[in-house]
């Protein structure tokens, strides 16, 4: 299962912050019931008009890609698991950590 979160007109405060995006990943694993295995991976880019965040965390079950726009006030969350887990509890999650206005695309494999 896959689930891609797009979030717009988010907080920026919050997405350029990154022990609030820390605070986001560990807070989603915890609400759709998977495990972190291994540290976070999260890293700064700066491109242009672009700028904020990149994070990805491996699940026991697959992983978790985060992707922060702090220019635009964008969010981007993908969540690749074998494991079934509710995609409309995460995507409440991003929105109530980031603000904004989401929706998800479901995939099924």
């Amino acid at each position: 299962m896959l689930a891609a979160i797009n979030v717009y007109g988010c907080d920026k405060e919050a997405l350029a912050d990154p022990d609030s995006i820390r605070r986001f990943v560990a807070t989603v694993i915890r609400a759709i019931g998977m495990q972190a295995r291994g540290p976070l991976a999260i890293d700064r880019f700066w491109d242009g008009e672009l700028g904020g965040w990149a994070a990805m965390q491996f699940l026991e079950t697959s992983s978790i890609t985060v992707h922060v726009d702090a220019i635009w006030g964008r969010c981007f969350v993908d969540i690749f698991s074998s494991q079934a887990f509710d995609p409309d509890d995460a995507m409440a999650i991003a929105v109530e950590h980031f603000g904004g206005s989401s929706t998800v695309t479901v995939l099924t494999r």
